[in-house]
């Protein structure tokens, strides 16, 4: 679990209701797993028991001894998650995205209006003149990995931007970090919608009345919305309809009608 998760201010860790867990599952048959995470939910067991995690609680809600996390999301971060049932599985899908024979597309809603899509080829590392240790920047020298990412507006309304994001590498917090080197950074992003306060009052504090003026949502606005895994041996389709908080943002914010989001997300 990265530092950032396993942070929770002030506060036990939310645990999953079980009642909710077949509400989150997007398909299953004998190899996989497909949920739907919601944003507020680590993927990673943790100290805090098996209800306090994806994993830990498919675990106990399926009576499995054994699972194999595929992919994987930051806790603030929605959409699929895929978890493998079996070693063949895992092997098969984790090679495939080894190999760069999968395409992720993620939602995310920015801060200001990007009008013409573009393509961030800039190198990230640890960002070393932040107080957070877990903090990735746009820089270069040693320590630094290339990183690629490709931003395309499907909606810009009244100061904010619903974009199309694909990563083309996979590097920590990428498109977070890349999103704010091009000034638009993701809505409600405790850790790259503003300066390191931000994040640190969350840590010692909560929400507070402050990240709501300076955020917007209460968790980063990012969803993992398809995986498309074009592997030889391995061809599928996952998709998790959009986060029904973004949604709302959306709706309320950008003032857009239902149906014209509808037409967007159709895409």
């Amino acid at each position: 679990m990265s530092g950032e998760d396993a942070v929770v201010p002030n506060r036990p860790a939310p645990k999953v209701n079980p009642a909710e867990l077949p509400q989150w599952l997007i398909e299953e048959d004998d190899d996989f797993f497909v949920f739907d995470k919601p944003g507020w939910l680590v993927c990673h067991p943790s100290k805090d028991g098996p209800w306090s995690s994806l994993v830990g609680a498919v675990r106990e809600w399926k009576g499995l001894t054994t699972l194999h996390l595929v992919s994987r999301l930051d806790r603030e971060t929605s959409g699929i998650i895929l978890i493998a049932k079996h070693a063949a599985a895992a092997s098969l899908s984790q090679t495939a995205m080894e190999r760069r024979w999968v395409s992720k597309t993620y939602y995310a809603i920015l801060k200001g209006e990007l009008r013409e899509p573009v393509q961030v080829d800039q190198s990230l590392g640890p960002d070393e003149t932040s107080k957070v240790v877990v903090k990735t920047a746009v820089r270069v020298g040693p320590g630094t990995s290339p990183a690629a990412t490709f931003f395309e507006p499907a909606l810009v309304r009244s100061g904010y931007t619903l974009a199309r994001v694909s990563p083309h590498t996979g590097r920590k917090h990428q498109i977070r970090a890349h999103a704010l080197w091009l000034g638009h950074p993701v809505i409600g992003d405790k850790l790259y919608g503003g300066d390191d306060s931000l994040y640190l009052e969350f840590v010692e504090q909560g929400w507070t009345e402050r990240l709501g003026q300076n955020l917007e949502m209460e968790r980063q606005a990012l969803h993992a919305a398809r995986l498309d895994f074009r592997a030889p041996l391995f061809q599928r389709i996952f998709r998790a309809p959009l986060a029904p908080d973004m949604r709302a943002f959306i709706l309320s914010k950008m003032g857009v009608t239902a149906a014209e989001l509808d037409a967007v997300l159709a895409v």
